[in-house]
C-alpha cells in the first residue's frame, strides 16, 4: 500500500510541474516570439526569416502588388528538400511550396535571394 500512496504523490506532483511548465512556456513563447524549431522544414524557415529580403528584378513588381503572399512562404511554407540543394557554396538553395504556389530561394550568409516564383509546384 505504501507504493500506491508514493505513486500516487509522485504522479501529482509530477501532473502540476507539467501543468506549470507549459504555462511558463507558453507565456515566455507569446511574449518574446521565441518558437522552439526541431524540424528542419522549421529550421529552415526561422533561418530564411532572420535575414533581410531581396527579390529577382522581375518579381520586384509581384512583391509590391502582394506582400503578404511572400510573408506566407516563409511562415507557413514546406522546404522540398528533394528539389533543393543544400549542399551548394557559398548560397544554399530551397524550393518552398505553399498550396498552389512555390518559390526557388537562395539562401545566402548575409541575405535571402527569391529567384523564382512557380505556378504550381514541382513533382
Amino acid at each position: 500500500m505504501a507504493f500506491i500512496k508514493r505513486l500516487g504523490w509522485y504522479l501529482v506532483g509530477l501532473s502540476i510541474g507539467i501543468v506549470f511548465l507549459a504555462f511558463f512556456l507558453k507565456k515566455k513563447s507569446a511574449d518574446s516570439g521565441t518558437e522552439f524549431c526541431y524540424f528542419p522544414n522549421c529550421r529552415v524557415l526561422k533561418d530564411l526569416r532572420s535575414k533581410p529580403i531581396a527579390y529577382a528584378p522581375e518579381l520586384e513588381a509581384q512583391f509590391t502588388q502582394d506582400s503578404i503572399l511572400w510573408k506566407s512562404f516563409f511562415k507557413d511554407g514546406t522546404v522540398d528538400f528533394g528539389q533543393s540543394d543544400t549542399k551548394a557554396k557559398p548560397c544554399k538553395v530551397y524550393h518552398i511550396s505553399n498550396g498552389p504556389k512555390a518559390i526557388q530561394v537562395r539562401n545566402c550568409p548575409e541575405k535571402v535571394e527569391v529567384v523564382r516564383l512557380d505556378q504550381t509546384p514541382r513533382d
